[in-house]
C-alpha cells in the first residue's frame, strides 16, 4: 500500500488569512453623552472640564471609538477634542462603533498590504468565521489579489470555493501565425 500524500500541502496554493492582520487590541467605545448635560447638550465649559478630569490613559494601546447615545447635536470639534486626548494614548481612534473601527482598520491595513507575494498563484482566502474581520474586508481583499493572483478561492486549501481566475491570454484573430503564409483572399467590391 503506497503513502497517503498531502496534496494539498505539496501544492503551490498560497492561504490569504485576513485575521492575521488585526493586531488583537480590545475596542472600546466611548459613549460622549456622559459628557453633556442631560447627556443632551454640550455646554462648553462643563465639556472641556469633563475631557480634562477624565482619566484617558484606561485606553492605553486600546482601539477607541466615539460615538454619542442619545439624539444630542453633537459639534464635530467636541470629538475632535476627545481625539487630541486619545492621541498618544489609544492605538487608534474613531468616529462611530466597534463595527466602524474595523471596517477603517481593515481599510488601511490593506491597502499597506504587499500583494506582490501573491502574483501568479493560486490564492484561497482563508474563512474561518472570525468575528473579527468584517464582510467589506473579504470584498476589498478579492479586489486587491485579483490584479496579482493567478487563481482565487475560498475557505481551506482542502475544499475551497472557486471564485475567480485570471483569463487564458488568447491572441487576437489577425496575428500572424510564425511560418504560415496568409492566403490571398479576394477584397470585397474589388
Amino acid at each position: 500500500m503506497e503513502p497517503i500524500e498531502n496534496r494539498v500541502a505539496q501544492g503551490d496554493i498560497e492561504v490569504y488569512n485576513l485575521a492575521d492582520l488585526w493586531d488583537d487590541r480590545p475596542i472600546t467605545e466611548f459613549d460622549i453623552s456622559a459628557f453633556l448635560a442631560d447627556g443632551l447638550m454640550l455646554k462648553e465649559k462643563e465639556f472641556r472640564a469633563e475631557v480634562e478630569a477624565h482619566d484617558w490613559s484606561q485606553y492605553e494601546d486600546e482601539h477607541v471609538a466615539l460615538y454619542c447615545s442619545t439624539d444630542a447635536i453633537v459639534p464635530t470639534w467636541g470629538y475632535m477634542l476627545i481625539a487630541t486626548e486619545l492621541r498618544d494614548v489609544a492605538q487608534s481612534t474613531t468616529f462611530g462603533r466597534a463595527d466602524d473601527l474595523r471596517r477603517e482598520y481593515y481599510t488601511a491595513a490593506l491597502d499597506a498590504e504587499d500583494w506582490s507575494a501573491y502574483a501568479d498563484t493560486p490564492v484561497v482566502v482563508k474563512g474561518c468565521g472570525d468575528d473579527v474581520v468584517p464582510e467589506m474586508a473579504y470584498v476589498r481583499a478579492t479586489q486587491k489579489l485579483q490584479d496579482v493572483a493567478q487563481k482565487l478561492m475560498y475557505g481551506e486549501p482542502c475544499s475551497s470555493v472557486p471564485l475567480w481566475r485570471r483569463p487564458q491570454e488568447t491572441s487576437s484573430p489577425d496575428a500572424e501565425a510564425v511560418g504560415v503564409k496568409k492566403p490571398d483572399l479576394p477584397t470585397p467590391n474589388a
